[in-house]
């Protein structure tokens, strides 16, 4: 992380990044969005060029919550005669 982070930083100046050592504790990433979202990433065991490349994921993100899908299916154009059943009787 540190041979590689002060290039990351250099590069993207408009972000705050900070190397911080926790005695105790797995090596992670925190990224910290305008709308007061946090997160967090584990770097354990990992090579410098995935801890990029994890960097890179929360430089790009959003920082909106995950949504999670209420349905399996989704389309822009539902059917409109519903969906197909196996109790269908003709």
């Amino acid at each position: 992380m540190e041979s590689e982070l002060p290039t990351f930083k250099e590069k993207n100046p408009q972000l705050e990044v900070v190397n911080e050592l926790i005695h105790g504790q797995h090596p992670h990433l925190k990224g910290f969005y305008k709308n007061k979202n946090e997160r967090v990433v584990c770097v354990k065991n990992m090579t410098p060029e995935d801890i990029l490349l994890y960097a890179t994921r929360l430089r790009n993100a959003l920082g909106r919550k995950v949504v999670k899908l209420t349905t399996r299916h989704v389309t822009k154009h539902p059917s409109v005669q519903g969906t197909w059943t196996t109790d269908v009787k003709f």
